[in-house]
């Protein structure tokens, strides 16, 4: 067994830090920080300085290409997830992708914007075909998917977990929600570049703990949950607002959802809705509930409330992070306090790591990945056509 792993990133975004920062918390097993790619030099060059990587480069080969190598970790817009997933697989390393595993990014033949003039049908019926393809690759390989979905990995998420499994709680009806002022990425209202819009960019981290809970009910019972249906409603509010009104909003949606809400029926005729919005001033609103036929379990990733602070200016604070999607520090706020912890990014890189070198399952895999992709496209069409989509899909 090697005595560490060498690990190496495509990426240098947000979620690229996000990954990053929590890994530096981890003490566990020895990571080496091998390469780390990315499109412009000049931000490639920062992130290997600041996060202490041996090489930097700008092409995807030099990771694909490098023996020592075991873990790519994809980081990257969304449309260049499927196929560098095949890729990393066939050059025999282990990976970690953010979401979402796939999404339907365009056809040659296809007329521009997609989003608005290809339908979702078309899309869905791809992706699940896209999504066998891609699960067949992953059967024929040993190496493995890790889905980074650090909801899941939230110590309150994780609560949760537990108190139902040991209770064997009934969830009779589950609410979560992701939302913000937009997003901080230049392709984010642009289908061809991310598959959808804030629903399949944040609505997915909610739709994913709740299916993650539903499951866990499924084991402690003992008994098969599937989903039977969706029912769904995706919608552009921004570009309704003059200049003035848009100002503190950073949504700019070409032919993508600023908000989308989506109704899941089980087939124990339970209930989980999920709302993601681009119209949430203050910060970013992350949570989960569960209504038990015993329990009532709030899980409050953000805003937290571990820390209250008032400020009359800003001075000395350009360095200190407060929250994420704030524009000013001024007034009252609530800081997010070990932000990696509390949302779940540390745990999930630990487990990520420690699977790889000890060989272990991923608590978010790839399954999931799969599922909660199958539930945003089926919600996308559900919306067009204004109806219940059934799937019937085991969780």
């Amino acid at each position: 067994m090697k005595n560490k792993i060498s690990y190496g990133i495509i990426g240098a975004g947000r979620a690229s830090q996000l990954h990053l920062n929590a890994l530096d918390r981890y003490s566990g097993i020895t990571v080496e920080k091998k390469i780390v790619v990315a499109k412009r030099e000049e931000q490639t060059k920062a992130f290997k300085e600041k996060y202490n990587f041996k090489n930097w480069s700008l092409n995807p080969d030099d990771l694909l290409n490098d023996d020592e190598i075991d873990v790519i970790d994809i980081c990257t817009p969304p449309y260049i997830h499927e196929e560098f997933i095949k890729k990393a697989l066939y050059a025999g390393k282990h990976v970690i992708c953010e979401k979402p595993i796939t999404g339907y990014f365009g056809n040659k033949d296809d007329k521009s914007p997609i989003g608005k003039n290809v339908t979702k049908e078309k899309m869905y019926k791809e992706i699940l075909k896209n999504l066998e393809d891609l699960k067949k690759i992953a059967e024929n390989s040993d190496r493995k998917i890790m889905y980074a979905e650090n909801f899941i990995y939230a110590p309150a998420i994780e609560k949760a977990r537990e108190i139902i499994t040991k209770k064997k709680s009934r969830i009779l009806f589950m609410k979560g929600e992701e939302s913000l002022k937009g997003s901080s990425s230049h392709v984010a209202g642009e289908w061809n570049k991310t598959g959808g819009g804030t629903f399949i960019r944040t609505g997915s981290h909610p739709l994913s703990a709740i299916i993650w809970l539903k499951k866990t009910e499924s084991l402690a019972r003992n008994t098969k949950i599937y989903i039977k249906s969706v029912l769904a409603d995706m919608a552009q509010i921004t570009p309704n607002l003059s200049k003035y009104e848009h100002r503190h909003i950073a949504a700019n949606p070409n032919d993508v959802e600023d908000f989308g809400t989506v109704i899941l029926e089980f087939s124990d005729n339970s209930r989980a809705v999920i709302i993601a919005t681009d119209t949430l001033l203050g910060g970013s609103r992350n949570y989960v509930e569960a209504y038990c036929n015993d329990a009532v379990i709030y899980c409050k990733l953000t805003l937290s409330d571990l820390m209250t602070t008032y400020f009359l200016d800003e001075d000395n604070l350009d360095n200190v992070y407060i929250s994420e999607m704030l524009p000013s520090k001024l007034g009252w706020n609530n800081p997010f306090i070990e932000d990696e912890f509390i949302r779940g990014y540390t745990e999930e890189m630990k487990d990520f790591m420690e699977c790889v070198y000890y060989n272990k399952h991923p608590k978010s895999d790839f399954t999931l990945g799969i599922n909660t992709t199958k539930i945003i496209y089926a919600s996308y069409l559900s919306a067009e056509q204004g109806k219940k989509i059934n799937i019937n899909m085991e969780i």
